[in-house]
C-alpha cells in the first residue's frame, strides 16, 4: 500500500536549493521535500506522498484521518518506522 499521508509541519528550511520541512505524523517525525508546495509555513498541515507535500490540508481533516489511520493499525506501516520507533517519537 502507498497511501498519502497528512501532517503538521514543524519547521522550514533551504537544503542547498530545495525547501525542506520535519513533518509531524502523529509523533513520528520525517525530513520531507516543499518543492511543489514553497509557500507552506510552520504550523500547516500537508498530505504526504513519498517524501514530498503534495497538498495542502486542513487540521480538521488532517486529525480526523490519521485517526483514521491509527484505529486501522496502519500509520507506522505507511511511514516505513517499527511500532517501537513510533512509541518512542511520541
Amino acid at each position: 500500500m502507498c497511501l498519502a499521508v497528512p501532517g503538521k509541519v514543524m519547521d522550514v528550511r533551504d537544503d542547498r536549493g530545495t525547501r525542506m520541512a520535519t513533518v509531524n505524523f502523529d509523533g513520528i517525525e520525517k525530513e520531507i521535500c516543499l518543492a511543489y508546495l514553497p509557500d507552506i509555513a510552520v504550523g500547516e498541515y500537508v498530505i504526504v506522498h513519498v517524501g514530498f507535500a503534495i497538498s495542502r490540508l486542513d487540521e480538521d481533516s488532517a486529525m480526523e484521518t490519521l485517526a483514521m489511520f491509527r484505529e486501522l493499525g496502519i500509520l507506522e506501516e505507511e511511514l516505513g518506522v517499527e511500532s517501537s520507533e513510533a512509541g518512542a517519537a511520541s
